[in-house]
C-alpha cells in the first residue's frame, strides 16, 4: 500500500513538474479594443462641440475590435495583423491607426525592424529594441490561462503605458513594439489612446522559419527619426498632434 501511495505521489508530482515548465515557443492572439465614443469625445472637446460627431456615435458601436497575433520562440517574435473582423469601424474609414504593423524583435541581437504606415506613407524601422523603465505592481491577474504581474510604464516621455506579464513565457516580448519584463506582456493598455491588446488565446506551436519575415518598404528611418519626423508633419494639428504621433510610434 506504501508502494502504491509513494508512485501515485509521484507521478502527480512529475505532472505539476511538467505544467510548471516555461514555455519558449508559440502563437498568441491579441484583441485590440479600442473606445471610439470616448475618442471622439476628446475631439469634440478639442474642436468644440459638432452635431455630427453625436450623429456618429449614434450609429457605430462603442468598442472597435480587431486582431493581432504574435508568433515567437526563444530568440524572435513577430506581430502583425491577425483574423479580420466584420464590422470593423476602423476599416469602414479606410483603415486606421496602427492597423497595419509588423514589428519583428531579435532578442539575441537586441534589434527591432518594423513596417508601420502613418495615413498615406509607409516606414521601415530599424533601431534596438525598446527600452522602457516599468514599475513593477503587486496586482496578479489571470490572462488565458497564465497568472501575470503588472507592471507600468511610460512611452514617449509622458504616455502612462500599464502592462501584464506572466513568467510561465519565458520570452520578453509583447504586443507591437513592447517587451522588457521578466515574461511575455500578455495585456497592454494606453489610457490617453483609450485602447487594450489583450491575449485571447496562446497556442504552444513550434514556429516555423518563414514566419519570421518582414517586407523593407517604406522609408527607412531610426525610431527617434519617426518621432522627430512626425512632430514635425503634424505640428499644425494642434492638440490633435500629439494623440496622432503617439499611434504611429507604438
Amino acid at each position: 500500500m506504501k508502494q502504491v501511495f509513494f508512485i501515485t505521489a509521484i507521478l502527480l508530482y512529475s505532472v505539476a513538474g511538467a505544467n510548471a515548465q516555461y514555455t519558449m515557443a508559440g502563437k498568441i492572439e491579441f484583441e485590440r479594443r479600442t473606445n471610439i465614443h470616448a475618442q471622439l469625445k476628446e475631439m469634440e472637446e478639442e474642436q468644440g462641440a459638432n452635431p455630427m460627431m453625436e450623429q456618429m456615435k449614434s450609429r457605430i458601436p462603442k468598442f472597435n475590435s480587431s486582431f493581432f497575433e504574435l508568433v515567437f520562440d526563444s530568440s524572435r517574435s513577430i506581430y502583425k495583423p491577425g483574423k479580420e473582423v466584420e464590422g470593423n469601424v476602423f476599416k469602414m474609414f479606410g483603415g486606421g491607426p496602427a492597423t497595419e504593423n509588423i514589428v519583428l524583435t531579435d532578442f539575441g541581437a537586441n534589434k527591432i525592424k518594423a513596417n508601420k504606415k502613418v495615413f498615406d506613407q509607409k516606414f521601415f524601422v530599424e533601431d534596438t529594441v525598446r527600452v522602457m523603465e516599468w514599475q513593477v505592481k503587486d496586482e496578479i491577474r489571470t490572462i488565458a490561462n497564465f497568472k501575470c504581474h503588472k507592471a507600468v510604464g511610460r512611452m514617449c516621455d509622458t504616455v502612462y503605458v500599464v502592462a501584464f506579464y506572466t513568467e510561465d513565457i519565458a520570452v520578453s516580448g509583447g504586443p507591437e513594439m513592447f517587451g522588457g519584463l521578466p515574461g511575455m506582456i500578455l495585456e497592454l493598455a494606453i489610457p490617453r489612446l483609450h485602447c487594450t491588446w489583450t491575449a485571447d488565446k496562446v497556442e504552444l506551436v513550434q514556429p516555423k522559419e518563414t514566419d519570421f519575415t518582414i517586407p523593407d518598404k517604406g522609408k527607412k528611418v531610426s525610431e527617434k527619426e519617426l518621432y522627430d519626423g512626425l512632430q514635425e508633419s503634424f505640428k499644425s494639428w494642434g492638440k490633435m498632434a500629439p494623440r496622432n504621433i503617439w499611434w504611429s510610434v507604438l
